[in-house]
């Protein structure tokens, strides 16, 4: 009998041998869903002007159509309610699979919002549950460098994607349709595996199966907001501006992801222990004024005429400060009450999806008349950010998730 079917307790879970516990279903399952979207996100530009001759309109909505699920993860609650976040979890990585193989079969503006919502719906609602079963399954103690193999063992799957792709692209002249079924393929496989190896792990707090917005951690949404918006920017322009300005093929494009996510295997972990040394306020501070430099520097490319090769050095630093992200992951975890992290997760998934939803469409319009003012926009944010993580006290928990915290009186109970 496939062991999806059977349900132990976190203890009971103790007892199995490593491979099988819930830590390397994480592990796992980190491993499985960069395998397809990195691989549709490494084709991607190039597909779109190559295939379908998008502009930078175009690029702009099906960005924007891409974040409505993200948006919409506030509706995992109600998933929730009749399936375990484990079984949903693995689900959606066979949705996303799926639709990244069917990607190169409609090279149209249609065809690629239809297979584009589809794999996104199983990418956000992938990454809302996980980030919820981390939560759950790893103790506060080791979350920090835990979460960090984590960010490594993922990026480590990019990377050997992104090393084939390289490898192969030009030397076999493959097709779109042939790279993206075999990368969708295989997440797809990796998801099913899992269900018939592992069993449904039950955590030790039952989560709340219904809509949860606490005004204590106020923070953490403002956090994932400006996130979103920032994060939207760069993923939507930053790649497609080397592809249309300086004409960078698929090999180039994708030697830059593998840069990056070799530098995120390598600085995951030691961004972990450095979080469990210094805090999350000093590495959000850190990553926060980084990133303010690096988008202030490409509104520079265009008006300074700055070369394609600083745009890509600019873009392979810009990943390396997103790798300190999970740091938010480990604030909320230490001032939350066991039972809100599921429902929290969805909330702060569709929180960080506000400005996602409208921001690609509307500056695929700004982008025609000024691209600098783009990344100036976004530099603003990461100021906003900034200013942000400054308010996260050296020490956070439940009654002092801010330095405003201490200075309140206490709040009744919610």
């Amino acid at each position: 009998m496939a062991q999806g079917f059977r349900s132990i307790s976190m203890d009971e879970a103790q007892a199995l041998p490593r491979w099988r516990r819930p830590e390397a279903l994480l592990y796992v399952m980190a491993a499985a869903m960069p395998i397809a979207f990195s691989t549709w996100q490494a084709l991607l530009n190039n597909f779109v002007i190559e295939a379908a001759n998008f502009t930078g309109v175009q690029i702009g909505w099906l960005q924007s159509v891409r974040e409505v699920p993200g948006f919409l993860a506030i509706g995992v609650i109600l998933v929730l309610m009749v399936m375990r976040e484990q079984m949903l979890a693995l689900m959606s990585l066979v949705l996303l699979g799926a639709a990244v193989a069917a990607t190169a079969l409609f090279p149209s503006f249609g065809g690629l919002l239809a297979t584009t919502i589809l794999s996104s719906i199983g990418f956000h609602y992938f990454q809302t549950v996980n980030q919820s079963l981390q939560l759950q399954w790893i103790d506060r103690e080791r979350a920090p460098r835990t979460l960090g193999r984590i960010v490594a063992l993922g990026s480590a799957a990019s990377l050997g994607a992104y090393l084939v792709l390289v490898l192969t692209w030009r030397r076999f002249d493959l097709s779109f349709e042939t790279v993206y079924a075999v990368a969708g393929a295989a997440t797809a496989v990796a998801a099913v595996v899992c269900f018939l190896l592992y069993p449904q792990f039950r955590s030790r707090t039952p989560q709340q199966a219904r809509f949860v917005l606490r005004r204590r951690y106020w923070l953490y949404y403002a956090l994932q907001l400006a996130s979103g918006a920032r994060r939207q920017i760069f993923v939507v322009f930053a790649a497609f501006m080397m592809v249309q300005r300086f004409g960078f093929h698929v090999d180039q494009i994708t030697v830059l992801f593998i840069i990056n996510y070799a530098a995120n295997m390598v600085l995951a972990p030691v961004v972990g222990r450095l979080l469990g040394r210094f805090g999350e306020r000093s590495l959000l501070t850190f990553e926060y004024a980084g990133l303010l430099a690096i988008f202030l520097a490409y509104a520079g490319i265009y008006h300074f005429g700055w070369g394609g090769w600083v745009a890509a050095g600019l873009y392979v630093v810009d990943q390396i400060f997103f790798a300190l992200a999970f740091a938010m992951t480990t604030y909320f975890q230490k001032i939350c009450d066991p039972e809100d992290i599921a429902p929290t997760a969805a909330v702060s998934f569709t929180i960080n999806h506000i400005a996602a939803v409208f921001l690609p469409v509307a500056l695929g319009y700004v982008w025609i008349q000024s691209p600098g003012a783009v990344f100036g926009l976004a530099a603003g944010i990461a100021t906003v950010s900034l200013g942000l993580a400054l308010l996260i006290p050296r020490h956070p928990a439940k009654g002092n998730e801010t330095l405003f915290s201490r200075l309140l009186p206490a709040q009744p109970a919610e």
